[in-house]
């Protein structure tokens, strides 16, 4: 028998969805959304039903009908800290999507909507590795204030199917290997993975670590803080330069690194430093994880969406290879993880968790 299982992916202008028997993809579409038609919206809780609406037609245009799968899976939302693993989407993880005490992100509208669905047509809803994935080793969680503990927040769906996908092709259990790994995407997020445990992971959602397309990283402390009280900008303002605005937006005024390298080739020298500049501090973030590995790193992996410009992986080859051999995985890859994640629910091969 083959599990047919319905994929939910929402970003801030874009609703994938995917359908998989098994783990053959048998249909996916980016919705993609303009600024107009989201900006009738006073908050992106005021989305639900336009995006539900969106996803259904789309179903219903390509033939297929809900009450024919046997499983939702949807990309996590801004919960709190959790171990690694499958979650069925309950009631009180929605509450605590909703209460943005988490933070705020469009995947949590999607949560919202899978859950809505699979009450209907009576399907199980999972989600899997959510962003705020929390396997921080003690040391990891200290930040310098102590009103302030470091957390976990970033690509975790797509840094724990990369290092399973790695050590899988190296022959190796992931359980037994020590593993960088470098999601390069709109956010940027550097894991430590030793032993079948993310044990240092920088906050990608706030911005911390490497400057990245959209966020602004770590910043220098005292230039921030008074930013911050100049009066120039409101805590909404300030908080959008850090993530949504930062990085290659603050920059370049653009989030896409296929139009950086466009500017590149056409001779602007502003645009190729900031990229270099971009992968330097992506080369220092794994030099970081290295330390917390003690040195002991099996490989270094670069996977999402900036992985397959070879400009800017190269220039982060050159300074971390002499710590161990580096690997491409290019793309996000969190819609054939969540098709993994929910067959192996389904066929009773991981037992999801409750929240």
């Amino acid at each position: 028998m083959k599990y047919k299982m319905l994929i939910i992916n929402l970003g801030s202008t874009s609703t994938k969805i995917a359908v998989y028997n098994d783990l053959e993809e048998k249909f996916k579409v980016s919705i993609k959304h303009s600024q107009d038609e989201l900006s009738r919206f006073h908050d992106i809780w005021e989305q639900n039903d336009f995006r539900k609406e969106k996803i259904l037609r789309a179903l219903k245009e390509n033939g297929y009908n809900l009450k024919d799968f046997n499983c939702i899976a949807c990309r996590g939302g801004n919960v709190k800290p959790v171990p690694s693993g499958t979650y069925l989407v309950n009631e009180k993880m929605l509450v605590d999507i909703r209460s943005e005490k988490y933070g705020v992100h469009p995947s949590g509208v999607g949560n919202i909507i899978a859950f809505e669905l699979g009450k209907t047509y009576g399907i199980p809803v999972i989600t899997a590795d959510p962003p705020v994935t929390d396997e921080l080793c003690s040391l990891a969680k200290y930040s310098g204030i102590k009103e302030i503990t470091r957390i976990s927040s970033g690509h975790a769906l797509n840094q724990k199917r990369t290092a399973r996908k790695i050590a899988n092709e190296l022959g190796k259990k992931y359980d037994d290997m020590n593993l960088i790994i470098a999601h390069l995407g709109g956010g940027i997020s550097v894991g430590a993975h030793e032993k079948g445990r993310m044990i240092d992971f920088n906050n990608a959602l706030d911005g911390d670590g490497s400057f990245s397309p959209e966020r602004a990283g770590t910043l220098p402390a005292g230039d921030l803080i008074r930013m911050c009280f100049s009066g120039k900008y409101t805590e909404k303002e300030m908080i959008k330069k850090i993530k949504g605005n930062g990085g290659l937006m603050s920059y370049l005024g653009t989030n896409s690194g296929l139009e950086v390298e466009k500017r590149i080739k056409n001779g602007d020298e502003y645009a190729l430093e900031v990229f270099e500049a971009m992968a330097f501090q992506v080369s220092k973030e794994i030099g970081a994880a290295a330390a917390v590995l003690k040195g002991k790193v099996d490989a270094i992996v670069l996977t999402g969406g900036l992985a397959y410009l070879s400009r800017f992986t190269n220039w982060i080859k050159e300074r971390t290879k002499f710590i161990a051999p580096v690997y491409l995985c290019p793309g996000e890859n969190e819609m054939v993880s969540l098709a993994e994640s929910a067959l192996r629910y389904l066929k009773g091969e991981e037992k999801a968790k409750k929240y």
